[in-house]
């Protein structure tokens, strides 16, 4: 049976439970990849199995057969960097009419693969470990539905293109597909194997094997369109995978190490860092991490600034990235059909058929509230964190144009606030961060009515203009910056009087368009503190709540309180827990020096990192009480790896660290440290500050953090405010 909530046309279908939920995940480029176990693409679970490129599923179906049977599963694993899937296979009891033939466990079959520029190379390695001959066959079951990722979602469409017939060339077969949109989509599988016999739907491989003999069989699996360039396919296996893995350790070469005394934790790191690494996608602009996989492997505004900021003192090129495409991108000129403004940020782009179509409204979409003071915020930390004044003067007039849609578009009603009303009429009826159409109500459950002026959003517009202020101080435009601190005050003042909550003791997620408080208990009041418009005392209450029990559930805090009408701990936004929210909030806490509160947010989440598959922490989790013995309920259709939950490890670090570079003043600032209990020591290598670079050991004692300086580079200052 598929449920479909009214009212939110892409609504994520989960259609059945997951046969098996361990899947695997490869991703280059604009191309990803995901595989069961086997190393297989079968239509089971959620269905989103497959091999996908700029939008469409190239290939929908994968089997690996012996002698028409399944192997045996021995072992499946994502290397570390997530380069290579490596899978240990074997055969099964084979018979011959009823009579055994072969033995299980007689043949090892070690399967291999990996993405590289839109083609997905895979390697068939056998070996016999029997004491007699083994003639037998390997079969590759293959097709394509060549469907677009809303189709896999579970968006219905009155018409497709054309399936075109399959072509064999030799030891090679081409599944064709030419779209509403008139682009011929290929998927071109190849076998080196001059034994190979070709068919539709199958590639049959036979051999024979002498005892402790081996054979090997090379397959690519690639991704085409005629508007696109062919790429060249590797002359080998081994230079493919060599130049994959080249790629990965240029982009990590200079870049900023940590390593702690706890191998869980750093497991958690090692995963975070390699998953963020998989993710970011080079565009014409620089590195921009895609949102997550499967649903969300494009470029999305606000996911890329947010995971900007939260990788920002480890890699802060991928901010300059992240500045750079969004500046080019940013909206010109009014289109409702795109909720686009001048001066506006980017929500989302999307390639593939219903994008080109305008079957959904993504194709080039700007219907998010906050990308805009978000980019302006990231601008600034970018500038404190590198001093690279360049890139500001560079994109300084995107600031100015993102500024005046704050002031004159952001603000319909001219209240002082920034609301959202949707324009397209399939656009997002929710344009903040939580955009399920349930997601903004009041106590009595009732759904809130627009314009919405959401408490986080208010509080990036302060953050940012006090944020530009300071680069526009930098920058030598005087009257701009002392403009921009008169306005942040006079949104503080404002804010404080509109939004609070007393009663609560917390902000209220969001004014209506009557401008009635939704007077609901919901983590986006911790986002205030993030951008720092809370006062201080009602930082302390407001933190009090975010970590009471019906907000905390023992892993994180979650979306919405257990108190609430509409709580569901299973819901998208309304109950569940999301590491990226949880770092914002553990940042904001930290500001206000609520070091236990931030830690506590660390510990939970790292506890949730131990019981996940690769310490992966996923998009979301279901937001029940934790439970002794028992792990994180997990969230049915949460991509995995997802880029802000992959970086939130680093910036709930950061939070615990007090930690803050200011390259203009080459100063490292650690503000009132503490390191929980998991974590005794934590070392931090090459910390750029600068044109300097720092090496800094902290250590957990009783009471306080001791620091080391082992190597510092440049005339770097690091002042420890405890």
């Amino acid at each position: 049976m598929e449920i479909i909530e009214v009212g939110n046309q892409f609504y994520i279908l989960a259609k059945s439970p997951l046969a098996d939920d361990r899947t695997q995940v490869l991703k280059h480029g604009d191309t990803f990849a995901i595989f069961d176990r086997y190393g297989d693409i079968q239509p089971l679970g959620l269905g989103e199995q497959g091999i996908y490129h700029n939008g469409t599923r190239f290939l929908s179906k994968l089997i690996l057969k012996i002698d028409g049977e399944g192997p045996l599963l021995l072992s499946s694993s994502i290397r570390e960097d997530n380069v290579l899937l490596a899978i240990d296979l074997s055969n099964p009891d084979l018979y011959d009419n009823g009579r055994p033939r072969l033995p299980r466990g007689i043949l090892h079959i070690y399967r291999s693969k990996f993405l590289w520029q839109t083609i997905c190379y895979e390697r068939l390695h056998i070996r016999n470990y029997s004491l007699a001959p083994v003639d037998s066959s390997l079969a590759i079951f293959f097709d394509s539905d060549f469907a677009d990722i809303f189709e896999v979602r579970g968006q219905q469409r009155k018409e497709r293109g054309e399936r075109l017939a399959d072509t064999i060339d030799g030891a090679s077969i081409i599944l064709g597909y030419r779209g509403l949109d008139q682009v011929v989509r290929r998927m071109r599988i190849g076998c080196d194997s001059p034994a190979a016999t070709v068919r539709p739907g199958e590639i049959s491989l036979p051999f024979h094997l002498e005892p402790h003999e081996e054979a090997e069989f090379l397959l690519s699996l690639a991704c085409e369109t005629h508007i696109e360039p062919r790429p060249a396919p590797c002359r080998s296996y081994e230079k493919g995978l060599a130049e994959a893995g080249m790629a990965l350790r240029q982009r990590n070469t200079e870049g900023c190490t940590i390593h702690t005394a706890n191998p869980q934790f750093n497991r958690w790191l090692n995963r975070s860092d390699a998953d963020l690494q998989m993710m970011l996608t080079e565009t014409d602009w620089g590195m921009y991490p895609y949102g997550g996989v499967p649903w969300f492997s494009t470029i999305f505004g606000r996911d890329g600034i947010i995971t900007a900021l939260e990788y920002l003192w480890v890699d802060p090129e991928v901010a300059r990235g992240v500045l750079r495409y969004l500046a080019a991108n940013q909206a010109t000129q009014t289109s409702p059909a795109q909720d686009a403004e001048p001066g506006k940020i980017l929500h989302e782009i999307r390639g593939g058929e219903m994008a080109a179509m305008r079957e959904i409204p993504f194709h080039r979409y700007y219907g998010s509230i906050d990308s805009t003071p978000l980019f302006l915020m990231l601008a600034a930390a970018y500038l404190e964190c590198t001093g690279d004044r360049q890139l500001l003067r560079s994109i300084w007039p995107n600031i100015e144009l993102a500024l005046h849609w704050i002031d004159c578009y952001g603000d319909q009603d001219h209240d002082g606030f920034v609301e959202y009303s949707r324009r397209s009429a399939t656009g997002l009826v929710q344009q903040g961060w939580k955009d399920s159409h349930d997601s903004i109500f009041h106590a009595d459950g009732s759904l809130a009515d627009g314009p919405i002026a959401l408490c986080e959003v208010q509080a990036y517009v302060y953050a940012a203009k006090l944020g530009i202020a300071e680069v526009a101080q930098s920058l030598g435009y005087s009257e701009c910056a002392r403009k921009l601190h008169r306005e942040a005050e006079l949104l503080r003042e404002r804010f404080e009087d509109r939004f609070w909550c007393d009663e609560l003791s917390t902000y209220a997620i969001a004014l209506d368009g009557d401008k009635r408080q939704c007077r609901v208990r919901t983590s986006n009041a911790g986002h205030c503190l993030f951008g720092r418009i809370a006062s201080d005392e009602h930082a302390e209450r407001g933190s009090r709540t975010l970590l009471d029990s019906e907000a905390f559930s023992g892993w994180g805090i979650r979306t919405v309180s257990a108190s609430e009408r509409r709580y569901n701990p299973m819901s998208y936004h309304n109950g569940s827990v999301w590491p990226h929210d949880n770092a914002l909030i553990a940042m904001g806490l930290a500001s206000y020096n609520q070091m236990q509160a931030a830690a506590r947010i660390l510990t939970g989440l790292f506890d949730v990192s131990s019981f996940t598959d690769l310490h992966r922490l996923p998009e979301l989790f279901c937001g029940f009480a934790r439970r002794p013995g028992k792990g994180p309920t997990l969230y049915p259709v949460a991509c995995s790896p997802q880029s802000w939950a992959a970086g939130a490890v680093f910036m709930l670090l950061q939070a615990a660290l007090g930690l803050h570079v200011d390259a203009s003043r080459r100063k490292v600032s650690l503000l009132h440290p503490l390191l929980p209990e998991p974590l005794p020591e934590v070392e931090i290598r090459n910390l750029r500050v600068g044109d300097g670079k720092v090496d800094i050991v902290l250590e957990r004692y009783r009471d306080t953090v001791g620091l080391k300086v082992p190597r510092r580079e440049g005339n770097v200052k690091i002042v420890v405010i405890t």
